[in-house]
């Protein structure tokens, strides 16, 4: 059977874009990808079709071969100046410099530039081995999830991996301090292997932050949220609040009112562009509501009461 046509594949027009090709197969390779039905080989090999055309059409060389003469530009033995792979039967044309300029003229038009053809012709032999492309491999997207303190600090972990031979393996991965959710952590050259000699793609591990009661993070700043006693409100006091790197003693002014923000200075979490700068973090009070009083407790806040009513005629 022949190769199917790469347009079909991505289920574009030939009149797409670079953009409209690259949406195309991010979709595509999110809805097929080999990890999601591990062991489904119509779904492995739907994701292989998927990539080797995107590796196609995402080039501009590639894909103005293939416009002309289809799949058949990559195969070994083509020709391009008969547009067609050698077999039984064939006849060989010799061409001059001329004669090869004039074709090559006409194969890639402007990418010239106003370079000599001849020379150009010399660099694709040079570059891509003759008559066949060297490829690099198709990038991987993996997720990973890690917990809220491995995100602060820093973590190794270890990615299982399947390859084109549904052989799985192991690879040790560094999340660096500081790192956010969403974020991508690129593996250079671990991802399919390339062709003709070209490079392996590599894997893009997007990482996903589980959430840690009691915080929340902005950017490089955590805010913790404390509750206080209604007296130590009123009256200021300390609190012990937790921290990212443990307990501490806050002073707590008199009078503070509760959703009112502590700020203590470079305790939040490491910047991952500068490891020697911190966001901060922010304490939010919250104060406690006293329950269950005691009659003698009731007594008191109810003259509490009767006093500041005084003071508010």
């Amino acid at each position: 059977m022949g190769k199917k046509d790469y347009y079909e594949v991505l289920g574009l027009n030939r009149s797409a874009d670079e953009a409209e090709i690259k949406r195309a197969y991010r979709k595509l390779a999110k809805k097929y990808h080999p990890d999601a039905t591990p062991g489904d080989k119509q779904v492995e090999q739907k994701f292989k079709e998927i990539t080797e055309a995107y590796n196609v059409l995402s080039d501009s060389e590639k894909k103005k071969l293939y416009d002309q003469y289809g799949a058949a530009a990559f195969e070994e033995g083509f020709e391009a100046s008969r547009g067609r792979t050698g077999g039984p039967g064939y006849q060989e044309f010799h061409f001059t410099n001329a004669d090869m300029g004039d074709i090559f003229e006409n194969l890639f038009g402007d990418l010239f530039h106003g370079h000599d053809a001849g020379t150009f012709h010399s660099r694709t032999e040079s570059k891509f081995g003759g008559n066949r492309f060297r490829r690099k491999g198709a990038d991987v997207h993996a997720d990973m999830e890690i917990s809220f303190d491995e995100a602060v600090t820093g973590c190794d972990k270890i990615l299982q991996l399947r390859d084109e031979n549904g052989k799985i393996g192991s690879l040790q991965v560094h999340i660096p301090a500081g790192i956010d959710d969403g974020q991508i952590v690129r593996l250079k050259e671990k991802g399919q292997s390339g062709e003709g000699g070209g490079p392996a793609g590599d894997i893009m591990l997007k990482i996903h932050i589980m959430p840690k009661p009691g915080y929340e993070r902005k950017g490089n700043d955590v805010y913790v949220t404390v509750t206080i006693p209604y007296t130590t409100a009123v009256l200021g006091g300390e609190a012990i609040v937790p921290t990212l790197t443990g307990k501490v003693s806050c002073k707590i002014a008199a009078g503070t009112q509760s959703g009112s923000k502590i700020r203590l200075k470079n305790k939040g979490i490491q910047s991952m562009k500068n490891h020697g700068q911190k966001g901060d973090e922010y304490i939010v009070i919250q104060i406690e509501v006293p329950k269950n009083l005691t009659p003698d407790e009731r007594q008191k806040l109810m003259e509490y009461d009767r006093v500041c009513k005084i003071h508010q005629k």
